[in-house]
């Protein structure tokens, strides 16, 4: 049940949403517009979307950074304000429990955006006795301008935007109301998100929307971002996990080896939550996720059976076909022997059945040159 609700919500009933929720918040997971419009605007244009439903939470005073350094996968005393990082939060049994992106915005001021994980929870269990608040922001909106035309409308409005680094951020005002803009987004693109009050989003959007009409900037719903997602290896909890799709007599949980975060661990960090069991688990891998190139375009439903030689080798967490590249492409948790590129599989599901090859991913700029463009 929705308990969190966007100031933008009849803009978004209005392009042909019903508002489906996700973290508490009616989204707009499908607009009326083809799903192959939004990622082709994404890709070659810009998009505008709303990701509210992402949760908000500052954490200020003395304990701040000790609090996060403990709860997350990165050493967060080499974030700096200004600067973000993207990390990884584990239970006590050394699995995912959920990410998020650290915003530094003073010396004992932080901003935690994350998604529908335990990540709040965490928090609010490991803040007790520290000289730390938390305070959890539904007031705070965030639209997400992604594309390799966001920062050419933006440069228009928000002077030194292009000088903004990937995963930097700036406070500053847009259209007149006070805003924070972060080089960062979950498409693979260059993006920016901008964090706005409440009564400002509606302004916000209308005007961006109608500016951008020209240059082809156009409103794009949630299931947008399944798309570009898959080809840019970003994951969403819980549809590419054993939450979804659990092993047979375990708890859910995977670990950061198993979905390819580990790189969100500082090297040689020792001491955050679940990290003896985090280390001891490397090489303990029952699967791995990895990309599958698929044979036709037709999309496979998520959860359809991937086999090799016949035999059970994983399963599609999220597909999707690009007309761009005319390129039908998946994320998939795969067995370790099936997880090497080149592989020859197969794809059962509801409503295809085809041949594949694994297929290392990122499939879409794989050296993130997008993201990180310079000027």
């Amino acid at each position: 049940m929705s308990w969190r609700y966007s100031a933008i919500a009849d803009r978004h009933r209005a392009l042909g949403s019903l508002l489906e929720d996700w973290n508490g918040m009616g989204t707009a997971w499908n607009y009326s517009s083809d799903l192959a419009d939004a990622h082709e605007a994404i890709r070659t244009r810009a998009g505008l979307m709303d990701v509210s439903g992402l949760k908000k939470i500052h954490v200020t005073g003395p304990h701040a950074a000790a609090l996060l350094n403990y709860v997350t996968t990165r050493d967060v005393t080499k974030v700096y304000p200004g600067k973000s990082v993207y990390a990884c939060m584990l239970d006590a049994r050394g699995k995912f429990a959920d990410d998020c992106v650290l915003y530094r915005t003073g010396p004992n001021a932080w901003m935690v955006v994350h998604g529908s994980g335990a990540g709040q929870q965490l928090l609010q269990t490991e803040a007790e006795g520290r000289y730390v608040s938390l305070q959890f922001d539904d007031d705070l909106h965030d639209l997400s301008l992604q594309g390799p035309l966001a920062v050419d409308y933006l440069a228009k409005h928000v002077p030194g935007i292009r000088d903004l680094k990937y995963f930097h951020h700036m406070q500053t005002t847009l259209f007149g109301a006070p805003v924070m803009i972060s080089r960062t987004g979950y498409t693979g693109e260059r993006g920016y998100e901008i964090f706005c009050k409440y009564e400002n989003v509606a302004q916000i959007w209308d005007t961006i929307l109608t500016e951008g009409k020209p240059m082809g900037i156009v409103p794009c719903a949630f299931t947008a971002l399944d798309w570009l997602r898959v080809e840019s290896y970003l994951l969403f909890y819980p549809y590419d996990n054993s939450e979804m799709y659990p092993f047979a007599n375990e708890a859910p949980g995977d670990t950061l080896w198993e979905l390819g975060l580990d790189f969100t661990v500082s090297p040689g960090k020792t001491g955050f939550r679940g990290a003896e069991e985090h280390y001891r688990l490397k090489g303990k891998e029952r699967f791995k996720i990895f990309g599958l190139l698929i044979d036709g375009d037709t999309i496979p439903d998520a959860g359809s059976d991937v086999t090799m030689n016949g035999q059970p080798a994983g399963v599609v967490t999220c597909a999707m076909h690009s007309r761009l590249t005319n390129r039908t492409m998946a994320i998939a948790r795969l067995s370790v022997a099936a997880a090497v590129q080149g592989t020859k599989l197969s794809i059962s599901g509801k409503n295809v059945t085809a041949n594949a090859v694994a297929h290392t991913i990122t499939f879409d700029d794989p050296q993130k040159k997008k993201r990180t463009a310079v000027g």
